[in-house]
């Protein structure tokens, strides 16, 4: 075990190695189906010469992080690993295709259970993109496979590609220009991004990825093209309509993801289709952002776990995780929670009603409606020339999570609403929803709601938050011209300390995180044409614009 080696597994938090000796056999060839060749590496813990194979399938390489973290340290626990660069990454043959993983997934399942040192039982594991390959190939993998280990993932991408209808501009674009120009990465992680920063602000977005990368991407062009729901281009990419059958099968699941992270409703959306079909998986959230090392840590603590039952290793203390499986660690202070399921079932819906002198209130709204230009309203202008601007959320990169609101609540394009001084804590805890009405001079335009932290001293911090793109017929108009526009926030789990406000944001949008509304229908990619327009947020009696924070009693 190498010093390297021991610093991480302290990170990690992981007990003394099972087996300190692992050797490792690079850059193996499999062949797929279709002649293409790909190449992985495999860790055999000492001593070991047939038994279970963990699986990693990464677009990212297989040396640094992925090797030590996922192949070395779970090695060190007595669990051979095989580390396979996915197709058209590093040495890996063919083209990539971003997450359309099923066929070779599945074949290289059944390669591994048919080599002398495997013992046909396959376990997969890793974080985000290594995520839904365990997704894809998961439903076809047939008795092998016993267990998934995922983490900051969901079985599909398309949501959160395109979150209320708009197009989550800076992951898609980051993330595109770092596959297709590998020399930008480093550059990525350290957030002097340049040129990536130059294709957020290029219109049409269809040139974005020219500026960005210096050459147009294939993958990023489909992903302006393909917004429709119905799309074949995200059906053959997606696998969540298959969840169930990995429930039915029995296979072992842990879910790791954090608050703040870029696919935690669709995470979430995964474990309620694993419960429906009767399957008991243990789910961790904590407050994390997607590149938290806290969460790839507890992802890793939480599948070895899983892996050390499902391949009979280790079965004790099963018992509490049987029965709590949920493992939430709330922001703010809150504190940890251990329940049975997910959404909980002891919180009460509490609405915050957005008030005309900027308040928020617990009542309705009396306000009565004036009618004409003199409705119960607070101005909001948009300018797509000056996006209102991303500040923190589940972002991909390392501006994500909570951040100081003060500069931003300052634009006139951002409007708040806060409520009193808090008497008592209020934690909230589960799915989040907001009905904002709006009379606006056009029928296409973004609503983003964000909810913060007040502290004592006036600093405001985001918790979570939400968008929603209109179109003319959705949700479309009431019959006096306005329209209610639904919003699911973030899923939540924080403590608003006693002493501390809750504040709402309402804007027209949230950029470079979600693309910038043009102020026209022109299509995703096209809009060359940008057009200012205002808004009304409507707060009156008829119209009672409000958040539902699921509260703890």
């Amino acid at each position: 075990m190498s010093p390297v080696t021991r610093l991480l597994r302290r990170a990690v938090g992981l007990p003394a190695p099972r087996t300190p000796r692992v050797r490792v056999v690079r850059d193996v060839a499999v062949p797929m189906p279709d002649g293409v060749v790909l190449r992985h590496d495999r860790y055999v813990p000492a001593g070991v010469t047939r038994g279970p194979v963990v699986l990693v399938r990464s677009p990212y390489g297989r040396a640094g992080w992925i090797g030590a973290v996922f192949g070395r340290l779970v090695a060190e626990r007595g669990h051979q690993v095989v580390v396979q660069s996915v197709r058209g990454t590093r040495d890996s043959q063919g083209e990539l295709s971003p997450f359309d993983e099923a066929d070779d997934g599945v074949a290289t399942v059944r390669w591994l259970t048919a080599q002398p040192w495997c013992d046909g039982r396959v376990a997969t594991l890793g974080p985000s993109y290594l995520g839904i390959t365990q997704w894809a190939l998961a439903p076809d993998a047939g008795d092998a496979l016993r267990a998934m280990g995922t983490i900051v993932t969901a079985s599909q991408f398309r949501d959160q590609t395109y979150p209320g209808g708009t197009f989550s501009l800076d992951n898609g674009l980051s993330w595109a220009s770092m596959m297709r120009a590998p020399q930008l990465r480093h550059r990525l992680v350290e957030a002097v991004r340049h040129r990536v920063r130059a294709g957020f602000a290029t219109v049409p977005l269809s040139r974005a990825d020219i500026v960005a990368a210096g050459e147009s991407i294939d993958f990023f062009q489909d992903w302006l093209r393909e917004q429709a729901p119905d799309s074949a281009y995200w059906a053959k990419r997606s696998y969540a309509e298959r969840v169930g059958e990995v429930a039915r099968r029995g296979v072992a699941v842990s879910m790791t993801g954090g608050w703040q992270d870029i696919f935690l409703p669709w995470q979430l959306e995964d474990h309620a289709t694993l419960r429906a079909a009767g399957a008991r998986p243990l789910l961790r959230i904590g407050p994390w952002v997607h590149t938290s090392p806290e969460v790839t840590a507890a992802g890793l603590r939480d599948a070895l776990g899983v892996f050390d039952r499902a391949f009979d290793t280790d079965t004790d203390a099963a018992a509490d995780d049987e029965e709590l499986p949920v493992h939430l660690e709330l922001s703010g202070g809150g504190g940890e929670r251990r329940l049975p399921d997910w959404p909980p079932a002891h919180v009460v819906e509490r609405s915050f009603y957005l008030r005309t002198d900027h308040g928020l209130d617990d009542e309705v709204p009396t306000v009565p409606v004036r009618g004409g230009a003199h409705w119960a309203g607070t101005r909001l202008p948009y300018d797509p020339h000056d996006p209102t601007p991303a500040v923190g959320g589940p972002i991909l990169s390392g501006r994500s999570g909570p951040r100081d609101q003060t500069e931003l609540e300052a634009r006139e394009d951002v409007v708040v609403f806060t409520g009193p001084v808090l008497r008592h804590d209020v934690v909230a805890l589960g799915p989040v929803r907001a009905t904002v009405h709006v009379r606006a001079e056009v029928e296409h335009l973004d609503v983003f709601v964000r909810v913060c932290d007040v502290d004592e001293a006036g600093r405001s911090v985001n918790v979570t938050d939400g968008i929603r793109r209109i179109t003319p017929t959705d949700p479309g108009p009431a019959a006096d011209g306005s329209v209610a526009v639904a919003i699911d926030l973030w899923p939540v789990g924080h403590r608003f300390a006693a002493g501390h406000r809750l504040r709402v944001q309402v804007s027209g949008g949230a950029h470079p995180r979600f693309a910038r509304h043009p102020g026209t229908g022109a299509a995703l990619g096209e809009a060359d044409v940008l057009v200012p327009r205002e808004r009304e947020i409507l707060h009156d009696a008829a119209h009672p614009s409000r958040v539902v924070l699921p509260v703890e009693p």
